[in-house]
This record gives C-alpha cells, structure tokens and sequence, in this order.
C-alpha cells in the first residue's frame, strides 16, 4: 500500500537540501539569521548570496558608513531602473489598482527623482568616465563582481588590476559616503564664523 504525501511534506526535503553545487560554484553565499516569510507566506529561513559590499566590511577594508552608502546607491539604482534590460516577471504585474494615486506618488516621478539622486553621486565621484563612476555604475548598479569589472570594463575600456580595482572601488564608497553625508547634514553648519575680526 502506497502513501500518498502533500506537496508540502514531498517538497519539505528540498526545501532543507541547501544550495546546489552548480549555485556555490557562483560565489559565497550564506543563510539568513533571522526568518522570513516565503512567497506564501510559510516561515523561512533561506540562503542569500554574500554581495561585494558585506565581503569587504567583514575584511575590515571599509566602514560601515561607506557600506550603507553603497547599498544606498544600489537601492537608488534599482529604484531608477538603470539596469541592463531584462523580462518582466508576469506573476507580479498589476493590471489596475484600486483607490487613488496622489499626484506626487506616480511611478515615473519617483523613477525621476531616483535618476537625479544616482547621476549626482556619479558626478560627485568624479563622473562617469572617472574609475570611481565606472565602478559604482558597473559594480554596484549592475552589480557585476568587482573582478568582471576590472577584466572586462575597467576604466575607459581598461583593464584594471583586482588590488586597482579594490582600491578605487574603496575610494568611491568614500567619496559616495561623503556625498550622502553633506546631502543629508547640509541644512546643518560645521564651520564657526569668527566675527571678532581679531586676525
């Protein structure tokens, strides 16, 4: 007599398998320390791929602040659909929304204001044909390894050396840190006026 299981005990122990061999050939990757809900809502606690950013903080070769700022240029990146082309996932479109939109809430303005925001930090980097904005576009926005970077990119067509190319993506997150820092504590005054005139 055969037992007929549920789909979820029959998937359960793919579920606990872990990653294939062929995902760890494609970088570190490592589970969550926390739980999640899946797409159906069940808890989780999946794997996650180890990004560029989270690597070099462990290390010791950037701050936490370079690496906030980094995952900030990444959300803004994504959030201006500035990514190389690729399919649209048919299980989420959304065919009509119920209620209202503000004006100020339209998808495009925000895909607009997020275009602004990534294009002013790539200037504040030096722009996009300096080594930093290249970086930044390709390893963060695109978010290629830093290695695919320096080999294939590098800077002006290039190839950059992988210490080069980890030291210029360490100055850009530097000089991306700093540009979101002034943006943000601009309204606030670091300098003291001397009016005494007692030079």
């Amino acid at each position: 007599m055969t037992t007929l299981q549920t789909p979820r005990a029959a998937t359960a122990g793919l579920h606990n398998a872990g990653p294939t061999s062929e995902r760890r050939q494609h970088g570190a990757i490592e589970r969550l320390e926390q739980t999640i809900g899946d797409a159906a809502g069940h808890p989780s606690r999946p794997y996650r791929a180890v990004d560029t950013l989270a690597i070099m903080e462990r290390r010791g070769s950037i701050t936490a602040g370079m690496r906030q700022a980094g995952e900030d240029f990444r959300t803004r990146f994504a959030l201006a659909q500035l990514d190389p082309l690729r399919a649209v996932d048919l299980s989420h479109l959304r065919l009509g929304e119920p209620g209202v939109r503000r004006q100020g809430d339209s998808a495009g303005l925000r895909i607009e204001a997020a275009r602004d925001a990534v294009w002013r930090a790539i200037q504040a980097v030096g722009g996009i044909a300096s080594p930093a904005g290249s970086c930044l576009w390709h390893v963060l926005g695109w978010e290629r390894s830093l290695k695919e970077w320096a080999i294939e990119r590098g800077w002006s067509g290039r190839r950059v050396s992988q210490e080069s190319a980890s030291g210029i993506l360490i100055a850009a997150l530097g000089a991306l840190e700093g540009h979101f820092l002034k943006g943000r504590s601009f309204g606030k005054s670091h300098f003291h006026v001397d009016k005494s005139r007692s030079i």
